[in-house]
């Protein structure tokens, strides 16, 4: 529990989750890509790549930490929060920092459309290279500050996790928490 609102880590497959959104570790062309992007695309199917497109041509590329969404398509959720995370430099480019608005601002946009339920998957630990053991903190860290600001209208967050590795640093960090 965080804030009061139920904070679940669990090993899985984040486009099996009956939320009410899966946020995606996008790339910044919203094109669909590996890991859980590409997985994310194709089991939405063509709707959420072609809203991308148009959200795109509206505003361009999204920059890192930016988030913006769309329906689901065929996934059971009812939206994807695609949030574009840092490429990992070491972590003296700010990469904290840009790791932690993803959470804050997939949460904000969540808050605004009324989104009850949201699963997150470990953001920017794969092909961006950043540690799991590093990022786990700053995600925790940053959904508890998002949680502080919602003022309860969220009523779950879930971390869907791709590997027992991942699974424990997270369980960590959650422990951790002040």
């Amino acid at each position: 529990m965080i804030c009061g609102i139920p904070v679940e880590i669990k090993r899985g497959d984040i486009t099996r989750e009956v939320v009410d959104a899966i946020v995606n570790a996008a790339n910044s062309e919203l094109m669909g890509g590996g890991g859980v992007d590409g997985a994310i695309h194709r089991g939405g199917g063509p709707a959420i790549l072609e809203e991308c497109r148009r959200i795109r041509a509206a505003q361009g590329r999204l920059a890192p930490g930016g988030a913006v969404e769309t329906s689901a398509g065929r996934l059971p959720a009812r939206w994807v929060i695609h949030t574009v995370g840092p490429v990992w430099h070491g972590g003296d480019g700010g990469e904290a920092e840009v790791l932690a608005a993803c959470y804050s601002n997939s949460l904000a946009l969540a808050v605004h459309r009324e989104i009850r339920s949201i699963a997150f998957p470990s953001i920017s630990t794969g092909a961006f290279g950043y540690p799991v053991e590093k990022a786990a903190p700053v995600a925790l860290g940053a959904v508890r500050r998002g949680l502080e600001a919602s003022r309860g209208s969220l009523a779950l967050v879930r971390f869907v996790l791709f590997s027992d590795q991942d699974l424990d640093s997270y369980r960590l960090a959650l422990e951790a928490l002040p």
